[in-house]
């Protein structure tokens, strides 16, 4: 369905023989913590990383390459900011762990009519879909706050057919030496604002067992990154 892409030139992913051992963040999580914390976000999510995130969720929508017909899972769907940009050829799941979250979303579907659109409560680590459901499966500003993001990526490959693509944007350590001990200092302050600061990129790809076609950085400054990879028939 999709043909292959060579990584970005801002990220050469070459996993190495370790790269799975090391824990991927000095901080971790409960997902009775991260629906309190998304929870409380709900009223003031769509003001406070709407438009700042919203280069990068443009750019994943044109990764992924929608064509009619197409089935796409969101997974973290939160107040369903993306559905609007979602061609309406196209199918479209989104599921989240905050109720709040998925009561904006439902108002949005219905106020701006997105009759291809539909919400779910459900938590990512169980998806309740068989193998091989959606022909995009993404997760837009959720990795880095899930308590397991291995498992959750393994989910989404899971569920996601053969040829198809699994896009995460997200959040990862920087590079930089001074930059990632930064991270991995405030890490355990900014998870209450929704995302782990320190989610080591190449670590979380070894364990997933993802193998990107293309990495790249988005939004302004570029401190997020856009993760497609493809599922091999």
């Amino acid at each position: 369905m999709f043909e292959p892409h060579s990584s970005g030139p801002d990220h050469d992913f070459v996993p190495t023989g370790d790269a799975a051992a090391p824990a991927l963040s000095v901080t971790a999580v409960e997902n009775e913590f991260v629906e309190r914390v998304y929870q409380k976000l709900a009223g003031v999510y769509d003001y406070t990383f709407g438009p700042t995130l919203h280069p990068g969720r443009l750019e994943a929508i044109e990764k992924m390459r929608i064509r009619p017909g197409d089935a796409v899972l969101e997974v973290g769907v939160g107040t369903g900011i993306n559905l609007s940009l979602y061609p309406p050829a196209c199918t479209v799941t989104g599921i989240d762990l905050s109720s709040k979250m998925l009561e904006k979303a439902e108002k949005r579907i219905l106020l701006k009519g997105l009759s291809h659109c539909r919400v779910m409560e459900m938590n990512a680590e169980k998806l309740a879909f068989p193998d091989d459901s959606f022909d995009v499966v993404y997760a837009p500003y959720v990795i880095s706050v899930v308590p397991d993001p291995v498992k959750v990526a393994r989910e989404m490959y899971r569920v996601c057919r053969p040829g198809g693509r699994v896009v995460i944007l997200n959040h990862f350590k920087s590079t930089n030496p001074v930059m990632s001990r930064i991270e991995r200092a405030i890490s355990p302050m900014t998870v209450h604002i929704g995302f782990k600061a320190d989610l080591d990129l190449d670590g979380f790809l070894a364990q997933a067992n993802l193998k990107p076609i293309s990495i790249e950085k988005v939004n302004v400054p570029k401190m997020w990154t856009l993760v497609t990879c493809a599922k091999t028939a």
